[in-house]
């Protein structure tokens, strides 16, 4: 029976509690109803997604980026305003006052640390769990989430590059295979290109506690994102989030999923006028690779607030083919929560 076809409401209902089953362990790691994070996207994941995420049921995660600790601490506060559910709070291990922004999110009692962009030091890492908060750790590929174990995560998420912004070199597809079937430790949350719940319950299938989205919900209701962004992602289909392109080995380029636009040609002709400087010695290294750097700095911000996207940076997943639409946060998550029960009640008895 297509997954479509009108099913009986007694089997949906076995359905609906048999998904509850399957994460199970992950909505009681996050204390929600569905195992569902959102993604931390920086300038779209603040106080107003993020408690509509956790009002829905799912978990909202507050995307810290480059904010201080008065700004983290004002966010963390306008969220709580927002809502009595259970959140997070995304900090990148580069950060240079990351011990202070721990101390802010143990300060307002946030249950849950998402520690993000590099392997944490022990120290962030003790400071999280002495403070009492649950440790959440990015791991691209097995070796690094055994190593992450042993530092003390409670719970990994595990993101393909099909993801949005900034990604690792492997597939979630992948991923899963090398991780799913070796780490029962801990929740394992999978993330990248995932926008219909009959994927999510495939990977809760093979052993995922949850999953994590960012790409459905930049474009929800309560997203603070300009609708310029918002249509750039309706528009859009799979094909167009593109990997940022490295000219040359010897400046790297952080590669980084978005929507191709004016900026994403702008840059490589950057890179190629940069080369060029250098290779005539107008350049010195150094210097080349900081103007490489800085090409997209507050491009970001352009895209998702002001509303330029055809020069400032659309970061998105692949999954942006199946955003069709401006839809309550509520509304994508049961969606999500349909589909997938959906296809559990599909199955011949």
């Amino acid at each position: 029976m297509p997954p479509d076809t009108a099913l009986p409401e007694a089997r949906l209902t076995a359905a609906r509690a048999a998904l509850d089953r399957l994460w199970s362990r992950g909505a009681a790691f996050l204390g929600c109803r569905y195992a569902i994070m959102g993604g931390a996207m920086s300038w779209v994941s603040e106080r107003h997604l993020v408690a509509a995420i956790s009002n829905a049921g799912a978990f909202g995660v507050i995307a810290c980026g480059a904010m201080n600790p008065d700004q983290l601490a004002a966010e963390i506060a306008g969220a709580q305003a927002l809502t009595d559910r259970p959140f997070g709070v995304n900090l990148i291990t580069m950060h240079p006052q990351l011990d202070d922004l721990v101390r802010v999110c143990l300060a307002a009692r946030v249950g849950h640390v998402v520690l993000a962009g590099g392997v944490p030091s022990g120290a962030a890492v003790r400071a999280v769990k002495d403070g009492g908060a649950k440790l959440i750790c990015f791991a691209p590929a097995l070796v690094l989430a055994r190593r992450l174990l042993r530092l003390g995560a409670d719970a990994l998420v595990i993101e393909g590059s099909e993801a949005g912004g900034h990604i690792g070199p492997v597939s979630l597809t992948v991923l899963a295979q090398e991780v799913l079937p070796h780490v029962r430790e801990v929740p394992v949350f999978v993330a990248g290109g995932l926008g219909r719940g009959e994927a999510i319950l495939a990977y809760l299938e093979m052993g995922a506690s949850g999953a994590q989205l960012g790409t459905r919900f930049a474009a929800a209701a309560e997203s603070i994102a300009h609708a310029n962004f918002k249509q750039a992602f309706i528009r859009a289909a799979a094909r167009d989030a593109v990997p940022s392109v490295q000219l040359d080995e010897r400046f790297p380029v952080i590669p980084v999923r978005g929507l191709a636009n004016a900026g994403t040609k702008r840059f490589l002709e950057h890179q190629a006028d940069t080369l060029r400087r250098f290779q005539s010695g107008e350049l010195t290294r150094e210097a080349a690779q900081l103007a490489i750097e800085h090409f997209w700095a507050g491009a970001l911000r352009r895209a998702v607030i002001e509303g330029d996207v055809e020069h400032g940076s659309v970061m998105a997943g692949q999954s942006v083919g199946m955003v069709g639409a401006v839809q309550p946060t509520a509304a994508i998550i049961a969606e999500l929560v349909e589909q997938a029960a959906g296809a559990l009640a599909s199955r011949p008895v």
